[in-house]
């Protein structure tokens, strides 16, 4: 097993759960949700099977942790990118950059992973549950314009976003594809692009 620095008993058991989460969402990305059982994420993180029993009681309750853990991260993040934008076109800039960026960290990974996996029904309900709830502000914001359609306009944004994540998780800049996201949906919602626009 690693050797894990830690300065008290706590912040070592905050580095072995943090280790037996990633290395769960590696595997749920490589394999799915079926192949995330105690002995492949112990193993894969360096830790003794018995270990897993410390921090979750199942496979279950890991995949659990998880859809809490990403959209926790997510959402703070989002709501200080939100934090000093109030009008709707400000509001959608703001969500697009940080949602962008956060691809760029990497941490979209696990909701995409979570998003394509055959999951346990109550861990789906929760993540189809949280993901609504991570977009809400982009869809009020949307909504405050008052399209002619705004559930179908905030599911086409919606769409364009996810191909920019998938842009960014290719290895394209991150300020770069805000800068055309946006400017493909401020032109679609009826405000001109501001020359020059780039990634706060």
């Amino acid at each position: 097993m690693p050797k894990i620095s830690a300065a008290t008993v706590p912040e070592h058991r905050a580095q072995q759960r943090a280790a037996l989460i990633r290395a769960a969402v590696d595997i749920l990305a490589e394999h799915g949700a079926a192949a995330v059982t105690p002995a492949a994420v112990a193993a894969r993180a360096g830790l003794a099977r018995p270990s897993f029993y410390q921090y979750f009681p199942s496979s279950a309750a890991l995949l659990a942790a998880i859809v809490e853990d990403t959209f926790t991260t997510a959402d703070a993040a989002m709501a200080e990118a939100l934090d000093t934008a109030s009008e709707p076109h400000a509001r959608i800039d703001a969500f697009v950059h940080a949602e962008l960026h956060l691809a760029a960290q990497g941490l979209h990974r696990p909701a995409a992973a979570l998003m394509r996996a055959d999951l346990p029904a109550e861990c789906r309900d929760r993540v189809h549950e949280l993901h609504h709830l991570h977009y809400t502000p982009l869809i009020n914001a949307i909504d405050d314009l008052n399209p002619a359609d705004p559930r179908l306009t905030a599911q086409l944004i919606g769409g364009l976003l996810q191909a920019a994540m998938a842009a960014v998780d290719n290895g394209t800049d991150p300020n770069h594809v805000a800068t055309r996201t946006l400017a493909l949906i401020q032109q679609g919602l009826g405000k001109e692009p501001s020359p020059g626009s780039s990634a706060a």
